[in-house]
């Protein structure tokens, strides 16, 4: 067996399901609770989009079957690609080559693990920088490819974006992978050009590449401002290539098909070409079908337009009810909020809301970790900790009424 499984966690959710197991004396919860807690349950806990996947991806996917008969390229088909660059043009106004510098994936999760195999050098010392709190992949990845990871605190007090002047020299020095995500999963918070320009500079001196998730990028609540993207980053600072850096876009959030396993990466073209052929060798190719499918999604906004108003609506209502009884704030663009529990236990809190009101959310601190001793910040201090994570997945009426269920907790009702 490869001795690095051993150095994996435990995912959130089997993390969420022991501590749901457990008694209300393990958590100092209330005995009792869950007597007359409402039958219905909400589940706010999983960032898994729920609204209608859009009647042309289906169609164009069922059209698609006659391509089943046939092995598909691992680089995707010429039309895919050729799309997909289109997409990139019209939302970043960034010009891509489509033969180079586009890839279709199997979804961003498939294709963040295997592009951190791609470029890893597992020699001594080998390092993997993460933002924290973080989606599980970048720490899991980063460690079946031999290296060790270095995780940079997204504080309230930097705005919950990464504090990249905070990290040692030494740790720049051995990085070979910054993983970035933005829109922010838990936080929701976006990469402003100066932040861009600051890693894009550390990534010209030390050499690593960067690897931007951007699946939440098309959840944005302000129609007229999109959130910056890495690519488009790139090209207003004049940067030409894509020097080591590569995005990681999907059709999941934007589309409402997480069942399809579909995405892009896209960048520098050298980067793209060592990818493909792990790939190659990988077995990753995407279906015929889903790459029609993947087509028609890429070349239709209207379908994304409604997702985000639908999105929208939900904030609308459920920020004010939550607000009346604790801060909170919308996120600049995803579909999650990060609330601050108000005694600071989002353990005991995720426990309660559960046991008591049938409502599920994620603690934040299952999505965090404590600080490495030579990180430079307090140790055993996790940044995810005393926060929790309400995925606006569920529809408007489960919403609000997951809410209202937070409020009675909160408020003691």
């Amino acid at each position: 067996m490869n001795p690095r499984l051993d150095l994996l966690n435990p995912y959130p959710f089997e993390r969420l399901r022991a501590l749901l197991a457990q008694p209300a004396e393990a958590v100092c919860a209330p005995a009792g609770a869950g007597a007359d807690k409402p039958a219905a349950p909400v589940n706010l806990s999983i960032g898994e989009p729920r609204h209608a996947t859009p009647e042309v991806v289906k169609h164009a996917l069922v059209a698609g079957m006659g391509g089943l008969s046939s092995y598909p390229a691992t680089a995707g088909s010429p039309g895919l690609r050729e799309a997909i660059a289109r997409w990139i043009e019209r939302r970043h106004q960034v010009v891509v080559d489509p033969a180079t510098e586009v890839l279709p994936v199997n979804g961003s999760r498939e294709a963040l693990f295997a592009f951190t195999q791609t470029v890893i050098d597992p020699v001594p010392g080998a390092r993997v920088l993460v933002p924290n709190p973080f989606y599980q992949i970048y720490e899991g990845a980063a460690l079946l490819a031999g290296a060790a990871v270095h995780l940079v605190d997204q504080a309230p007090a930097n705005g919950l974006r990464c504090d990249w002047a905070a990290v040692p020299e030494h740790v720049w020095q051995s990085t070979q992978i910054v993983f970035v995500c933005s829109p922010g999963n838990p936080t929701g918070a976006v990469m402003p050009l100066a932040e861009w320009q600051q890693l894009f500079d550390l990534s010209d001196r030390h050499g690593f590449v960067i690897s931007s998730d951007e699946c939440y990028s098309e959840i944005f609540l302000d129609e007229d401002r999109p959130p910056l993207g890495g690519l488009a980053a790139s090209r207003q600072l004049g940067r030409t290539g894509f020097a080591r850096l590569m995005v990681f876009s999907s059709l999941s959030k934007r589309s409402n098909v997480p069942g399809m396993r579909s995405g892009f990466v896209a960048g520098d073209k050298a980067l793209v070409a060592a990818f493909l052929k792990y790939r190659t060798y990988h077995g990753s190719a995407m279906g015929p079908a889903v790459q029609a499918a993947s087509i028609a999604a890429w070349q239709d906004e209207r379908h994304v337009i409604d997702n985000r108003r639908l999105y929208q609506e939900k904030f609308n209502a459920v920020v004010p009810l939550i607000a009346a009884v604790t801060p909170v704030e919308r996120p600049q663009a995803g579909f999650y909020l990060w609330l601050a529990v108000p005694d600071g236990d989002d353990c005991r809190f995720t426990w309660r809301l559960h046991h008591e009101l049938n409502t599920l959310v994620l603690p934040g601190s299952f999505l965090g970790r404590a600080a490495e001793p030579d990180a430079g910040r307090t140790i055993g201090v996790n940044p995810g900790a005393g926060y929790v994570r309400i995925a606006l997945v569920a529809d408007l009426a489960d919403c609000v009424e997951g809410a209202k269920r937070i409020v009675r907790l909160i408020s003691g009702r």
